[in-house]
């Protein structure tokens, strides 16, 4: 499982305070999101939700899981990431930074930071006489077990 900044049990207190804070009725299909998420530890389609949720909570609509995963990104609860045609993967936002690599053959993603990267980016906009204040980075590759399956 991967390794957040805040707990499950923290993220879920934001959550509430949030619901609170935009006069909204508290609903378990939320939690339930963010546990599904945060437990999976990867980058998961509306549809893996709706699969996972589904088994527990029967009453679920994938139009309600759209609709939630859009109100979880507003309030910066999750970060999506459109890897390609097919729509978008969802993430706790854990306010550590990294970046994605997609294997276009299989579709897994994998996180990576690298310091290098990331100080290259600051050059690059500093010598635009800007200030970097955020980026996406995605490397689209043929994974080695693509590769593999290939030969």
């Amino acid at each position: 499982m991967k390794k957040y900044k805040e707990s499950l049990k923290t993220i879920l207190d934001r959550l509430h305070l949030s619901i609170r804070k935009n006069n909204l009725k508290n609903s378990k299909q939320r939690e339930f999101i963010l546990k599904a998420i945060y437990e999976d530890g990867g980058h998961l389609s509306p549809e893996d939700i709706f699969a996972i949720i589904k088994k527990t909570y029967k009453n679920t609509s994938i139009s309600s899981i759209y609709r939630i995963l859009s109100f979880l990104e507003k309030e910066g609860f999750v970060n999506s990431l459109e890897v390609d045609k097919t729509g978008k993967r969802y993430e706790i936002a854990s306010g550590l930074h990294h970046d994605h690599i997609i294997c276009v053959e299989c579709g897994k993603i994998e996180e990576f930071c690298n310091e290098e990267i990331e100080n290259l980016q600051i050059e690059v906009a500093n010598s635009h006489n800007s200030k970097l204040v955020g980026h996406d980075m995605l490397l689209y590759v043929v994974c080695k077990d693509c590769l593999k399956r290939q030969k």
